[in-house]
């Protein structure tokens, strides 16, 4: 699950908002969603391993970040128009796999889907999604990939046989989670799948999967393979931080790789995703698409990722802030403001086109980052 980071002194003035006030960032959606939500369900989405320092990190690395920009550049129109795995989307922004999105709404991923479809780009599916994989693709006007949890071998076939009877043009196989991590905040709250009927209360009766239920350390790259020879849909593998594994993916035939560290969600003091971008990047070196996530909150963000070689950037916990407090209006509208955010760094950074935006437009900070 992609990472929440808590507010900082940059982004106080979400602090601030009222339900009455004007949405003018996605730290506003942030706190709009905190005060609707039960303080257990929001530790769900927000909380990560241990003592959360990579959950901080993920979003520091983008501060270590400084953009290069190209002055005097005809930038009257910016053209944001990417694509995934070959589908057309508005923008190089998806929706990240995050579970139960019934503890925001509970009409849960379909109005997730709804929303996504309404600002043009694709939704990653979770196997822990709070209503049924036929549910969500029903309600969906735009592309959605299923992730998969492998729940016993003939159980994840079925699961991936449902996926492509109904629709899902790929399949996103999450590598990182041989072991459930250690996640305080939900052991503090006594809050975990095995309190899945605290769960169904708001509205995720149709759990799809839970994390004891997964192989887990039975899986290894034989597992994509397996994959592999029971679908034609393109595999994806989300959780790769290091050049040795993104090599073993592309060995064993992977259509993608998602640079993920679960949102700082398993092993704490993981390199944060941005840190591990440039060296997946240069293994795979153009032969498969590259894809990031954790800690993406600016329109900035996209742009610093895009010029590290990433493809398209996965959101995660803003796009659950958004349907907490707004439904699919919300997710949509997280979306529109990153688009926005977005359009703008690449006007200001004089570079109107995807084409444009390669590693010249960023140079690294020397200075260190501490935890708060």
């Amino acid at each position: 699950m992609e990472a929440l980071e808590p507010t900082t002194s940059d982004e106080a003035v979400a602090s601030t908002t009222t339900p009455d006030a004007p949405i003018i960032n996605l730290m506003d959606y942030e706190a709009l969603a905190r005060a609707q939500m039960t303080a257990t369900f929001w530790d769900y989405y927000a909380g990560a391993a241990d003592d959360e320092v990579t959950l901080h990190a993920n979003r520091a690395a983008f501060r270590r970040l400084w953009l290069r920009p190209r002055s005097l550049v005809n930038v009257k129109t910016c053209d944001l128009r990417a694509t995934a795995l070959g589908a057309p989307i508005s923008m190089p922004i998806l929706a990240a796999p995050t579970a139960l999105h019934g503890l925001a709404r509970p009409e849960g991923e379909c109005a997730t889907a709804a929303g996504v479809g309404a600002a043009g780009t694709l939704m990653v599916v979770s196997s822990s999604a709070s209503r049924r994989i036929e549910e969500i693709a029903e309600a969906a006007t735009g592309p959605l990939w299923y992730q998969l949890y492998i729940g016993g071998f003939a159980e994840s076939e079925a699961r991936v046989r449902r996926a492509e009877a109904a629709g899902y043009r790929a399949i996103v196989l999450t590598t990182d989670l041989p072991r459930l991590g250690h996640r305080e905040r939900d052991l503090r709250n006594h809050l975990g799948f095995d309190s899945i009927t605290s769960l169904r209360m708001q509205g995720a009766e149709d759990v799809e999967i839970a994390p004891e239920d997964f192989v887990g350390d039975a899986l290894t790259w034989e597992t994509i393979d397996w994959v592999r020879s029971i679908t034609s849909l393109p595999i994806l593998v989300k959780g790769i931080l290091t050049a040795e594994d993104a090599l073993l993916a592309l060995e064993h035939g992977v259509a993608a790789i998602i640079v993920s560290n679960h949102g700082g969600r398993q092993l704490d003091g993981a390199i944060p995703s941005m840190e591990a971008l440039p060296e997946v990047i240069a293994a795979v070196n153009g032969r498969v698409e590259v894809y990031v996530d954790g800690g993406v909150r600016r329109g900035t963000d996209v742009l610093k990722a895009l010029a590290l070689g990433a493809q398209a950037v996965l959101v995660g916990r803003p796009i659950l802030w958004g349907l907490a407090a707004r439904g699919a209006e919300g997710v949509s509208d997280v979306l529109g403001i990153l688009r926005a955010e977005l359009d703008r760094a690449m006007a200001l950074a004089g570079r109107p086109t995807l084409a444009d935006i390669d590693a010249t437009l960023v140079r690294r900070s020397r200075e260190e980052w501490t935890h708060p």
